[in-house]
């Protein structure tokens, strides 16, 4: 099997090079993207095995609509989204895990920063495997 990709897709250089690192720890390879934008073309160019989001990026919540972009296309709709986001510490605004709708955000697991770099790791290994059944 070859190595597991994982795209990351935040505004935040520091966060990004430290769940970067995390995530090298287990080999994976490792891209990286500070938009929206971007995200969507990293997506283009290699289909990621998951993708870590952040919601609050550049004009406001980038992250709803690019998870909502990838559902859509049905070349990446199956993509395990990683929502990992400070949204509540930013707005007060929390989604609690097993009320999450599917149409209104997309995701397949939504996490509050920080999280440890276990439960990172954890998470990751959780939504590869369920990705391979």
């Amino acid at each position: 099997m070859s190595t597991p990709s994982i795209l990351i897709i935040d505004d935040d250089p520091d966060f990004v090079e430290i769940t970067q690192t995390i995530l090298e720890t287990k080999q994976y390879r490792v891209r990286v993207a500070y938009n929206q934008a971007e995200g969507l073309a990293r997506v283009e160019e290699e289909s990621p095995d998951v993708i870590i989001l952040d919601v609050m990026m550049g004009r406001g919540a980038e992250g709803f609509v690019f998870a909502r972009t990838i559902r859509k296309d049905p070349r990446h709709k199956d993509i395990p989204i990683l929502m990992l986001t400070s949204m509540r510490e930013q707005t007060g605004f929390d989604f609690p895990g097993e009320r999450i709708h599917p149409d209104f955000l997309p995701v397949d697991e939504y996490v509050e920063k920080p999280i440890e770099p276990q439960v990172l790791l954890e998470t990751v290994e959780r939504l590869l495997s369920q990705k391979d059944r």
